[in-house]
């Protein structure tokens, strides 16, 4: 993932702080119900990376059983694959018999390029049913839905983003992830893409990295937290960072928050399982949850090219 990549000198120049808790997501946890358990999920972006395997894929693994062997480690994924094309429901039903080995998975498809990029969500209807049409043949392994708005999707386009976000079905959970700067950067923007989101019951997708710090706004729409990490190739900061967001995680669940799905991106992929399995570790040690944790026939030290055996 390239998105807020910067250089290493760069790197050690960033203030990696979790910026405080907005008045408005103080508001939207106080008022949410939190008389039933945190549903905690983590999770990677893609199960097709030849560099797991003979690190969690056992050796020789053939890319065919690439999600066979991922669902035995995370009970998630951020399911990238949807962005670059539209699936029809045999292909969506044979990935989900796949995932029937684990009961609790969930897949989490983005929407469409097609429908947020090339149409720029205008003139998609038939677009958005196929989509959906092929996403609900995940039936109970399906997660809520990720619409990524692109980096020149500006706020003068808030009433086709309002238009579109009104004509989705609602019994499915919907995040979407804005990119922009004036988003964040002009206040009555922001209060009013977030006041819609939280009039239509629209998740907001918090993004942490390096070079884009603005996207990390911290404003919870609903009690629910999305959050898409993009760390460094297990840079130090990469475990600092994650320290910080399980100490928010469990701040937000005495407030109020009823799920957060967290997933691991990486620069470079290959790292993305260690650090996912640190933050797992974390998040059951401090909210008492026994995530499922990736198993590791080797493990990358961040520090070398080569793996290093245990």
């Amino acid at each position: 993932m390239e998105f807020g990549r910067v250089t290493e000198e760069q790197l050690n120049l960033v203030d990696f702080t979790l910026p405080p808790n907005p008045d408005f997501t103080l508001e939207t946890l106080r008022n949410a119900s939190n008389n039933q358990p945190l549903q905690v999920r983590a999770g990677c972006a893609k199960w097709g990376r030849k560099e797991w395997v003979g690190k969690i894929y056992p050796p020789k693994t053939k890319d065919a059983n690439f999600l066979d062997e991922y669902v035995k480690h995370f009970n998630c994924i951020e399911l990238n694959a949807t962005f670059y094309q539209t699936y029809g429901a045999a292909t969506i039903s044979k990935w989900k018999e796949k995932a029937d080995a684990s009961p609790d998975f969930k897949f989490c498809p983005k929407f469409s390029q097609s429908i947020s990029h090339i149409r720029r969500l205008k003139n998609a209807e038939e677009i958005t049913t196929a989509y959906y049409e092929g996403i609900m043949a995940f039936g109970d392994k399906l997660g809520p839905l990720f619409l990524q708005l692109s980096d020149n999707y500006t706020p003068k386009s808030l009433p086709e983003l309002t238009a579109y976000l009104e004509s989705l079905p609602t019994d499915v959970p919907v995040f979407v992830e804005l990119r922009h700067k004036d988003w964040f950067g002009v206040p009555e923007n922001k209060e009013a893409v977030f006041n819609l989101f939280k009039r239509l019951n629209i998740g907001s997708i918090l993004t942490d990295s390096s070079g884009r710090r603005d996207c990390l706004h911290m404003m919870l729409p609903t009690p629910h937290a999305f959050i898409r990490f993009v760390g460094n190739s297990l840079h130090p900061t990469d475990y600092s960072r994650c320290d910080e967001w399980v100490d928010r995680i469990v701040e937000w669940k005495e407030l109020g928050l009823q799920s957060v799905w967290f997933f691991m991106h990486q620069h470079d992929e290959r790292y993305s399982p260690e650090l996912c399995d640190y933050v797992i570790d974390k998040l059951n040690q401090r909210l008492g949850t026994n995530l499922l944790r990736p198993t590791f026939i080797s493990k990358d030290d961040g520090l070398s090219e080569a793996p290093t055996l245990f």
